[in-house]
């Protein structure tokens, strides 16, 4: 299967309650080929009606956040965990999750990146498949299923939280960091980092 048929086979996914309040069905964005990879939690009203995911609010700070780091959107893919809208932007359900897991797994094998940015939350607890506070391990990097991952702030949590966007503004100068000396940081495993076992 390609990007391209996987995002066919989703756009008219009925197999959660989300499906009868949405505009649309949002899959992703950006560059298939990326070796870098963002994942939110899910559309917000925007997205909902643009189809494409981080084009409110949160979308510009995160383009910002992205250039601050020598990164534009073509040179990444960006996706969440769920790809519809949440009614009144509620936090995902359990079982809302469970259901696109593997939509979002499979964006992941097709483009194969380098490294997974998670962001908030909902995320890097799907990723883990454990809950864990983003809080207490933003800004690490962490090795997960052959992946680099590096859990950072939402967007979305600077814009309601001022502190938080100093926050996530180092959590992208880390990123850039890490980025510009990769071949001389070695990712800690997930269970070196005590999040598994």
């Amino acid at each position: 299967m390609t990007l391209a048929e996987l995002n066919a086979s989703v756009r008219d996914c009925q197999q959660c309650r989300l499906a009868s309040k949405r505009t649309q069905v949002v899959v992703g964005a950006g560059n298939p080929a990326a070796t870098i990879m963002f994942i939110g939690e899910a559309p917000g009203f925007h997205e909902d009606k643009q189809g494409e995911p981080f084009v409110g609010a949160a979308g510009k700070l995160l383009t910002e956040l992205l250039d601050s780091a020598g990164l534009s959107r073509n040179d990444v893919y960006i996706a969440n965990v769920i790809k519809c809208r949440p009614p009144d932007n509620r936090n995902p359900l359990p079982d809302e999750i469970e259901t696109c897991k593997p939509f979002l797994m499979q964006q992941i094998q097709l483009i194969n990146p380098k490294v997974i940015c998670t962001l908030g939350n909902f995320a890097i607890r799907t990723m883990l498949g454990k809950q864990v506070s983003i809080t207490k391990i933003r800004g690490e990097h962490f090795e997960v299923q052959g992946f680099d991952v590096f859990p950072m702030l939402h967007p979305a949590a600077a814009l309601h939280q001022g502190n938080f966007r100093v926050l996530l503004q180092e959590d992208f100068r880390k990123l850039k960091k890490y980025l510009d000396n990769t071949h001389l940081m070695q990712p800690k495993t997930a269970e070196q980092m005590g999040l598994f076992g």
